[in-house]
């Protein structure tokens, strides 16, 4: 079974302190065993007729859909996402089964 990837791309609002909204990310996906993987950075390097004005990608990878699914209902999850909500400006949701072309070596 492939893993499960939940990709985030956004832009926050201005008045933001995206660095507690990171650390709040952080947290939550320390107390929850079904997230396999997190990372996210800032975007550094896009052109921003590129980055129509999205600044952030956030990743979390699940072993399964089941362990996403777990996840999405999971009730630290449902209280973070009141918060999350209200910081964006815009998103970009794309939740996936990994293809693994080229696996990443330890």
């Amino acid at each position: 079974m492939a893993e499960f990837v939940h990709l985030v791309v956004v832009k926050f609002k201005e008045e933001v302190v995206v660095e507690d909204i990171i650390k709040g990310l952080e947290k939550l996906v320390s107390e929850v065993d079904s997230v396999k993987s997190f990372v996210w950075g800032k975007d550094i390097e896009s052109m921003e007729m590129l980055r129509q004005g999205f600044t952030h990608a956030l990743m979390m990878t699940f072993g399964s859909k089941d362990d996403f699914n777990a996840f999405q209902a999971h009730p630290n999850h449902v209280e973070y996402s009141a918060t999350f909500s209200t910081a964006i400006e815009k998103i970009v949701l794309l939740d996936f089964p990994a293809v693994v072309v080229k696996p990443p070596t330890t």
